[in-house]
């Protein structure tokens, strides 16, 4: 049986898929594993090429697009190895990537949740970890993200050096995260209340919570080619994201939901919580 189970959830990912799914064998060559796609009934035929080109690959057709949590939860569901790896479709392991991310959690019996150094295609790094989400997080967030990709010399002088340490952050980002089974059952699986986004800093805050570490582990990199899913959704990704925030907040921060809901209004980005993206 596997060790590692790679679920990819795909949304129109035609032109990602082929060049993610050829880097996995590469990217795990000690670590037996099996890849499964889910996916959210993608209108550009992603199920059928990856069916043709990929026979080993297992594709569960979702019906709908159930958005990424409640999609990751019915790959896991359908798996049953120790390891769970959530892997975006847009993003290429490099070779031993997987394979230094499940020796980080052979070598540390408390660390729970792994996630590798995360570069775009001209080797920028991306700032996919951080602390929890709160007011003053996001801030901080959005001001190195924005200052990095900008240019601005000493931010992205200062990712870059976070970037290539290893250490302990509160989350790691979703686009590449390995965690053990035991753990992810115990968190309850990804929160289906987030379709897109935020899902991934819940999932490590309820592991966190549970005593696990996250581990930032820059030994293992991986190329995501920046925006390609947020592109295929347009406005909606727009729209999933400020739902998330609001329910991440409702969650995490009551007493600040309200103070966010007013400054989205304000600002006219306050989503229609009463449907979710389709």
């Amino acid at each position: 049986m596997a060790r590692l189970a790679v679920i990819i959830v795909t949304y129109n990912s035609a032109r990602e898929i082929r060049d993610c799914l050829g880097a996995l064998p590469a990217a795990a060559r000690v670590t037996p594993y099996e890849a499964v796609v889910v996916d959210n009934a993608s209108a550009d035929g992603t199920a059928a090429i990856v069916r043709a080109a990929r026979p080993d690959v297992r594709v569960i057709e979702a019906g709908g697009n159930l958005g990424f949590a409640r999609a990751n939860n019915v790959g896991i569901g359908a798996t049953a190895s120790d390891l769970v790896l959530l892997l975006n479709p847009d993003t290429v392991p490099e070779p031993g990537a997987l394979d230094a991310l499940v020796a980080v959690l052979d070598a540390h019996a408390g660390v729970a949740v792994a996630g590798p150094r995360i570069v775009d295609r001209a080797g920028r790094a991306e700032l996919s970890f951080g602390p929890m989400i709160g007011p003053f997080a996001e801030l901080r967030q959005k001001f190195l993200t924005l200052g990095h990709d900008r240019g601005w010399p000493f931010v992205s002088a200062q990712v870059e050096r976070w970037a290539r340490q290893p250490g302990f952050p509160d989350w790691v980002s979703g686009a590449c995260l390995l965690i053990r089974r035991a753990s992810l059952e115990r968190a309850g699986l990804l929160d289906e209340r987030y379709f897109l986004y935020t899902e991934d800093v819940d999932l490590c805050a309820a592991v966190r919570a549970q005593g696990g570490l996250i581990r930032f582990s820059p030994e293992a990199q991986v190329v995501h080619v920046r925006g390609a899913s947020r592109a295929t959704a347009g406005s909606a990704a727009e729209q999933a994201y400020r739902r998330s925030q609001l329910a991440f907040y409702l969650k995490h921060h009551p007493a600040w939901a309200p103070v966010l809901a007013a400054y989205l209004k304000v600002r006219g980005r306050l989503p229609d919580t009463s449907k979710q993206d389709r």
